[in-house]
């Protein structure tokens, strides 16, 4: 099942698992990736959720980018290699 996911999102995988240069990485910093993509994906579901009827459009921005932003983790988190996550914090 990982695998065709993996294929799926490959554009989002592949630049941070390009490279040959050394990394650092901890299994805490998936864990950590996860649960914070899960708490932005929850936190703009909720909020999209919250924004009453024919409210200003301006407020689905921030929705939007708390939910894209949990997204990409949950799914660096989940699909991408030990590279991935170490690139995902900067570590080198």
């Amino acid at each position: 099942m990982k695998a065709p996911l993996r294929k799926l999102a490959r554009p989002l995988l592949d630049p941070l698992e390009a490279g040959s240069e050394p990394y650092h990485y901890k299994p805490l910093s998936r864990k950590i990736l996860l649960f914070f993509g899960t708490a932005f994906t929850f936190l703009g579901l909720l909020a999209a959720w919250l924004i009453p009827p024919g409210a200003d459009p301006g407020y689905y921005f921030p929705v939007f980018v708390f939910t894209l932003a949990g997204l990409y983790g949950l799914i660096v988190g989940a699909l991408g290699d030990d590279r991935a996550v170490a690139r995902i914090w900067g570590n080198k």
